[in-house]
């Protein structure tokens, strides 16, 4: 778990879901509370809410032993407070725990967004609220604005993109970093992560999301293959070296 403002928990490790729709998104869903996860990643773009609702309701887990969260879409800024309302109906619930901006709004709708995103906080309605593919600058925007930065900021993050000045920069600000397309963007067959997955008996995908751990990133990995969803949650069985961490952030392109 990392600790979010206002003592909010959540999963270091969670399920993506990004174009797992219908059948095949209800049945990835399933095999995830099944498999353990206890943190489910899920917006509006992604035509999925109701899908997450049904296999969160049909799980038979209770509502507050699951971190769901959902983003509003930069394109419905001015609509934030129906568009919430909407996702509570289709997510079945009457808060979601974490509340994401997708995608920067222009201009002044930066702020104004966002002032809704802390009302919607303030009102129970998400338990935490933050921004995905925010810049540091848009961040600052936003706390010199309303006095109060995001929880947490959903960036692309794996070792091909390690950049420890960006990640300072987020510690800095107290701002969680969670990283998406932890393995889309990473070349598995890398020597350093074959190396380290046969020291550690594990695989070379289980590497990097320890590796994401490692660095108190909150990482959630998507898939729809039942095997890969349950392997890529064993991740506490081990734990990388200092020296092992240091060798995957050579990978980086920065």
């Amino acid at each position: 778990m990392v600790t979010l403002p206002g003592g909010v928990a959540m999963p270091v490790v969670g399920f993506g879901t990004w174009r797992l729709r219908g059948r095949e998104g209800y049945q990835a869903l399933s095999a995830a509370l099944d498999a353990g996860y206890r943190h489910i990643d899920t917006a509006t773009m992604y035509g999925n809410e109701s899908v997450v609702g049904q296999a969160l309701a049909d799980s038979g887990i209770p509502r507050d032993e699951v971190f769901l969260t959902t983003k509003l879409p930069s394109g419905k800024a001015g609509q934030e407070r129906a568009t919430l309302a909407q996702s509570l109906r289709a997510l079945g619930t009457d808060h979601v725990d974490l509340w994401l901006v997708h995608w920067p709004p222009s201009g002044r709708k930066l702020a104004s967004v966002w002032r809704e995103f802390l009302a919607a906080r303030d009102e129970g309605r998400a338990r935490a609220v933050g921004v995905s593919n925010y810049s540091l600058e848009q961040i600052d925007r936003l706390t010199e604005a309303t006095g109060q930065a995001p929880a947490v900021n959903q960036i692309p993050w794996s070792p091909s993109r390690h950049d420890p000045a960006l990640l300072a920069g987020h510690r800095e600000r107290g701002v969680t970093v969670e990283g998406y397309s932890p393995l889309k963007g990473t070349n598995l067959s890398h020597p350093v992560l074959t190396e380290l997955a046969r020291a550690h008996d594990v695989t070379p995908a289980q590497v990097v999301l320890r590796w994401h751990i490692e660095h108190s990133i909150v990482v959630i990995p998507k898939s729809s293959h039942e095997d890969r969803i349950r392997s890529n949650i064993e991740v506490s069985g081990f734990t990388l070296a200092r020296d092992e961490v240091a060798r995957i952030e050579g990978m980086s392109r920065r």
